[in-house]
This record gives structure tokens, C-alpha cells and sequence, in this order.
């Protein structure tokens, strides 16, 4: 079990990343007139697109996936004396990969943006940055002063600010493609510096 855990720490983080940005770049090169910079990810898996299934799995469900083993990993590999903010916070940021991957399961339906389809994948969205910008914070503030985390803690705390000001940035402020490809990038960033961690327990700082 020690082994199958420190397996999924090393790769989940950088293959949901890899996985999401590839399916990203393959998919919005397939289709015709697509702007990364002006819309959001989910266009390319909304109902009637070309391959929407296909963007769907490998751009949310599949990196949401390793993302949620990598957090339950990274919750394994805690300090055994981590206080209730990092436990918390790490258990937060699994439910948001929860929910990145639940995107890809309840696509927008772009013949009604304001209907009960597309309404489940923006609760989906609205779930993800609120868990994921919690998460972060709280992971990031009961790890800072434990030597060896101090680079996750900051990643942490970055993606979390990252996270939050994109999602409640007034519209306008930058196109939305854009946007939410900080914010994604942020939190896919987050597992690939977990991975980096190394497997001692570090002991807090006075």
C-alpha cells in the first residue's frame, strides 16, 4: 500500500496535467473557429460539438480523476501531527477534483445556456473553485510552518488566491477563456509541486 502511495504521488499530478492540457490543444485545434482565449474549456465537450465525449473524458473526467488519487495520496502522506487545517484542506481539494471531473460528465448544452443542463455543469464549476480555493488556503496556512512542505504551502496559497479572483472577477475584466485557464492551470500547477515533496515528515517551525 506504502509503495501503490508513493506511486500515485509521483505521476498522478503531472499526468492529470498533461492530460487536460493536450486534450486542451488537440480539441480546440480540431475545431473550427475555436479561441482559446475567448471561451471556456467546456465548449469544446458541449452536446452537438464534434467529440465533445471524447474532450470530456480526457479533459475532465480522466485529469479530475488522478487529481482526486493524488490529493487521496497526498492526504496519506500528511505529518502525522498535521492540525485540522491541512486535513481538512487536503480533503477539500479531493472533493474538487470531484467536481472537475463531474464537468465533464454534465456538459453545457449551447442551444440553452440558462437550462437545467447547463445549470448542473455551472454548479459543477461553482463547486469546483469554491473547494478548490478553500482547499488550497487551508492546506497552505497548516502547512507553511512545517519544514519540507514550505513550497507546497506557497504553491498552495497561490493557487488558492488564483482560484478565487478568477472566479469572482466582474465579467469583462479578461476573456473568459483566459481566465479559467489561470485558474486550471493554478490547481493542475498544485499537484505537480505535491509531487515534489518529499516523503519525510517535517517537523513545525517555532
Amino acid at each position: 500500500m506504502k509503495n501503490l502511495i508513493e506511486t500515485v504521488h509521483r505521476h498522478a499530478g503531472w499526468l492529470a496535467a498533461a492530460c487536460c492540457a493536450l486534450a486542451a490543444w488537440a480539441f480546440g485545434h480540431a475545431l473550427a473557429g475555436y479561441s482559446h482565449a475567448q471561451y471556456p474549456l467546456a465548449f469544446l465537450g458541449a452536446r452537438g460539438f464534434p467529440q465533445a465525449l471524447a474532450f470530456n473524458l480526457l479533459g475532465f473526467v480522466v485529469p479530475g480523476a488522478l487529481a482526486a488519487a493524488a490529493a487521496m495520496a497526498l492526504r496519506a502522506r500528511l505529518p502525522g501531527d498535521a492540525r485540522w487545517p491541512a486535513r481538512i484542506g487536503a480533503r477539500l481539494l479531493m472533493l474538487s477534483a470531484l467536481a472537475f471531473a463531474a464537468q465533464g460528465l454534465l456538459p453545457l448544452d449551447p442551444d440553452d445556456l440558462d437550462g437545467p443542463r447547463s445549470q448542473w455543469h455551472a454548479t459543477a464549476w461553482t463547486l469546483w473553485w469554491i473547494a478548490a480555493g478553500t482547499g488550497a488556503a487551508l492546506l497552505g496556512g497548516g502547512l507553511w510552518r512545517r519544514s519540507g512542505w514550505r513550497a507546497l504551502a506557497g504553491m498552495a496559497l497561490a493557487s488558492s488566491v488564483l482560484v478565487v479572483v478568477v472566479a469572482l472577477a466582474p465579467p469583462g475584466l479578461w476573456p473568459a477563456g483566459i481566465g479559467q485557464r489561470i485558474a486550471f492551470g493554478a490547481w493542475l500547477g498544485l499537484w505537480i509541486v505535491a509531487a515534489r515533496v518529499p516523503s519525510g515528515r517535517g517537523a513545525a517551525q517555532p
